[in-house]
């Protein structure tokens, strides 16, 4: 079996070796390539479908969202010594097609994704990478053993990644041959059409219609799971030992892929990122590490030059305000990719209207929507992160400082969604109809975690945030520090007067028309791990004690504590059954980077302190060889065993969780320095 070895400075490969005991974990875990202008590649490692938003090039056709199933799969069929052995899998009805997967042999997850295939006494290695900048796909296959004939059938549903293709729908596909280049088409909807070329194939044509392509986590998720797809033929390609052959996806547009070049740029990219790290970092922080090149792409706007921003979550979370400020550290500044961050500033900080930085960009119209209390505030505290990492005062003074004096005073003053500075100094807003935090599910018109009023983290963000100011600021202008030095005096009391539940030991979660919601929530842990705390020594220490008994879990914190009646145990179901399940009791991988800095922060025996942060962040090991491989996923379910689900890569996952590691090393090299 071919062995491949990782490069100097890469993570080793993550191998999965194959065979039909393992169909069903190698159903439920993923891979995932993504490019800078929001296209990705995935599908499950066996290489079979299981979702809608799976595909070997889905495009992204107003960067970095509008994206598009261009090439939904490609099956595979070898042809030797009068044999005929099928290679690709589907799952239909009741079916797979082929009955088989006995002749893959393992899935590799590398700087391209790689299959392995054993047929009698030959082997053919498949690798997978994407364009960097274009929506385009190279799928290179390999042979290694006795000549042979390979059959290349893609398939295409060229529609909205969102959706469905049904062949009983309006739709008048068809196809034809330019220059050495197969073009197929929906004459009913023109504008964008695949392109596929196979140099060292020939093209038959056998136009069809394959049905009922099934989709189980689809299924599992309460929604439609079955989709019909067009092929127009395939490309038969004869191959000698130890020769290749490429098969080209794009499009609209032509594009001509040298793979050896884009995979060595490739990983030249992903050793960077895990050097950035620490020679001495573990496989589990590199891995993270290179993880976080999934979530950096470049949104085009109508009249501007791409800017740099970060996409929330795969496969269908855009670019939001809150997720990218939240995971700026983990991502870029831990990464040390510092011009990147600086860009990702300027992509929300231009858009910053009536105080408010974006919730979020369209998907389709990239116009911005402001209906966030807290992203705003986030923006400051990740603008003190760069600015403790970087030292870049210029950029502090001409951007960074101007925007967050533009959102306090606006904030102070009373902006849009009733966001303002009460009587007592403390931030409050929104209404029973809306919600403004990040516990934002809303069925209908009904909230399902209703925090108007004066939430806790945001209070907490609030008064961090004119902390920053007075600090950041005295250099550039000591009248505007002392200015929000005093506010942040006035804050701190209020706050603590405020939330402080005395009876619990531990702060309330919201505090909505004089009623103080005693509800247990991870949301009070940003009162001790932010850089600024309104809180005692004591009172911190008490938080993070009652935030550990009540909501740690070894994947993240819940949302609620499982004593709580409206606790749900399960993530799952119906678009209902999840929205009421998301922040009541589901597990959050992100918080585990407060937490752990909580920790760091809390524990008097430093030591101690250490191990018990480590110990926080094991699971996550096991973790990254499951879902999206490599990645972290969203969300958990509150009770063991804690399946994932929501996103099989997120942003603020992967970067709190490689923040987090990286704060423990830190504080175990400070440990080891102190009791030399």
């Amino acid at each position: 079996m071919t062995k491949l070895r990782a490069a100097k400075g890469t993570p080793a490969p993550m191998e999965f070796p194959y065979s039909d005991g393992e169909r069903e974990q190698m159903l439920a875990s993923e891979w995932l390539l993504t490019n800078r202008i929001g296209a990705y590649a995935s599908s499950s490692l066996l290489g079979c479908n299981t979702r809608r938003y799976h595909g070997l090039l889905v495009a992204s056709t107003s960067p970095p969202m509008a994206r598009m199933s261009a090439l939904s799969a490609v099956m595979e069929r070898i042809e030797f010594g009068g044999q005929s052995c099928d290679l690709a899998v589907q799952e239909f009805p009741d079916a797979f097609a082929p009955s088989s997967s006995g002749h893959l042999a393992q899935f590799v997850n590398d700087v391209a994704p790689t299959w392995v295939y054993n047929v009698g006494g030959a082997e053919l290695v498949k690798e997978l990478l994407l364009a960097q900048s274009a929506n385009a796909l190279g799928v290179r296959y390999t042979l290694h053993g006795p000549a042979a004939r390979l059959h290349l059938r893609p398939f295409t549903g060229l529609r909205d990644f969102h959706s469905l293709r049904k062949a009983d729908q309006p739709n008048q596909f068809t196809f034809e041959q330019d220059s050495g280049r197969l073009v197929v088409r929906d004459l009913l909807a023109p504008a964008h059409a695949l392109l596929l070329q196979c140099q060292a194939g020939r093209f038959q044509a056998e136009p069809q219609w394959w049905y009922r392509f099934l989709y189980r986590q689809d299924i599992a998720r309460g929604q439609e799971g079955n989709e019909d797809l067009y092929t127009p033929g395939c490309f038969v390609c004869d191959l000698r030992d130890g020769q290749s052959v490429l098969l080209v996806a794009s499009l609209d547009e032509l594009a001509a892929m040298d793979f050896d070049s884009a995979l060595a740029s490739r990983r030249r990219r992903l050793e960077g990122l895990a050097a950035s790290v620490g020679a001495g970092a573990d496989q589990t922080t590199r891995r993270l590490a290179v993880a976080t090149d999934a979530f950096l792409a470049e949104r085009s706007g109508p009249a501007s030059a791409p800017q740099t921003t970060i996409l929330a979550g795969y496969h269908w979370f855009a670019d939001w305000g809150r997720d990218a400020f939240v995971a700026l550290p983990g991502l870029l500044l831990a990464t040390g990719r510092f011009a990147e961050a600086r860009e990702v500033f300027r992509t929300f900080g231009e858009h910053i209207k009536h105080g408010l930085v974006p919730n979020r960009f369209d998907d389709y119209t990239h116009a911005a929507h402001y209906n966030s209390i807290d992203a705003s505030l986030w923006f400051i505290v990740a603008a003190e992160r760069y600015l403790a990492a970087t030292e870049d005062e210029k950029f502090w003074r001409d951007f960074l400082m101007p925007a967050a004096d533009t959102i306090l005073k606006a904030y102070h003053a009373g902006t849009r969604f009733d966001i303002h500075a009460d009587a007592d100094g403390l931030l409050m807003g929104g209404s029973p109809a809306t919600q403004l935090t990040w516990m934002d599910a809303k069925l209908g018109n009904e909230v399902v975690t209703p925090r108007h009023g004066k939430a806790v983290e945001v209070n907490a963000l609030w008064y961090c945030a004119h902390r920053i100011m007075a600090q950041r600021a005295a250099a550039a202008d000591p009248a505007l520090a002392g200015r929000y030095a005093h506010q942040a005096d006035l804050i701190a009391p209020a706050f603590v007067g405020a939330f402080w539940n005395r009876p619990q030991g531990c702060l309330y979660d919201c505090i909505s028309d004089s009623h103080a919601d005693a509800t247990i929530r991870p949301n009070q842990i940003f009162a001790v791990s932010l850089p600024h705390s309104p809180l005692t020594p004591q009172q911190q220490a008490l938080v993070v004690r009652t935030v550990g008994w009540h909501l740690l879990t070894p994947l993240g914190l819940r949302t609620l504590s499982p004593a709580d009646s409206r606790y749900r145990r399960r993530y799952g179901g119906s678009w209902e059954s999840r929205d009421r399940a998301y922040h009541q009791g589901t597990v959050w991988a992100w918080l585990i980077g407060p937490y752990v800095e909580a920790v760091l922060k809390t524990e008097p025996d430093k030591a101690q302190a250490v191990e018990q942060a480590r110990r926080c962040l094991q699971g996550f090991e096991a973790h990254l060889w499951q879902a999206g491989v490599g990645s972290v996923s969203e969300i958990f379910d509150g009770d063991a065993p804690h399946h994932p689900n929501g996103c099989i890569a997120q942003a603020w996952s992967v970067a709190e969780v490689l923040r987090a590691k990286l704060l423990v090393d830190q504080a175990a090299r400070a440990l080891k320095k102190s009791t030399r």
